[in-house]
């Protein structure tokens, strides 16, 4: 994957953590961020490797669905 996505990718997750208000525009913004990056993730998937480290937005999705 290109590093500039990556970095992208990064950001918008920073953003997204950042973006933990209550009010009804931090959750808009929040919701938008987090739909973006899901559609990033859908456009390029990451390669999968066997690791011990957590993947939070792997989690968060996992959690979500259950």
């Amino acid at each position: 994957m290109l590093s500039t996505y990556l970095l992208a990718r990064d950001h918008l997750e920073c953003a997204a953590a950042i973006l933990q208000g209550s009010d009804n525009r931090s959750q808009q913004l929040r919701n938008i961020i987090e739909r973006t990056v899901a559609l990033m993730d859908d456009a390029h998937p990451r390669p999968q490797t066997i690791s011990n480290v957590l993947d939070f937005a792997e989690f968060r999705e996992r959690v979500a669905r259950s």
